[in-house]
């Protein structure tokens, strides 16, 4: 089993930066792939970025390239997602998973409670 408690979510204006956490725990870590997924309301649960564990090789929907930053902390067991130039398209609950390394959904078998990042106009 693996916990995940996501952190860092709140209000901000366009154009500001916020910066996402996910504390796990249980498992070692160093066979998953850890994710970012978020969730509007009425729409369905999308990929944002993914870090594979081991080597930290990384990945990113193409609506947040050059925009989000993932990364991680071996020593702390977390991962972060660093948020930059928000957008209001980019309001939503956040969602932080663990699993085997795509951007598909349905290959995260952990999941935690996610974050609300609220971007007003």
């Amino acid at each position: 089993q693996v916990q995940l408690v996501e952190s860092g979510g709140g209000l901000v204006q366009a154009g500001d930066s916020l910066r996402l956490s996910c504390a796990a725990s249980g498992r070692t870590l160093s066979s998953f792939t850890l994710a970012w997924f978020r969730q509007a309301p009425g729409k369905g649960r999308e990929f944002v970025a993914s870090i594979r564990w081991t080597d930290g090789s990384f990945n990113y929907a193409d609506s947040v390239k050059g925009r989000f930053t993932i990364s991680r902390d071996n020593a702390k067991n977390t991962v972060y997602l660093q948020m930059n130039s928000l957008k209001p398209e980019d309001a939503a609950a956040y969602y932080c998973a663990a699993g085997w390394g795509t951007t598909q959904r349905s290959a995260y078998r952990y999941w935690g409670q996610g974050t609300q990042v609220t971007v007003s106009s």
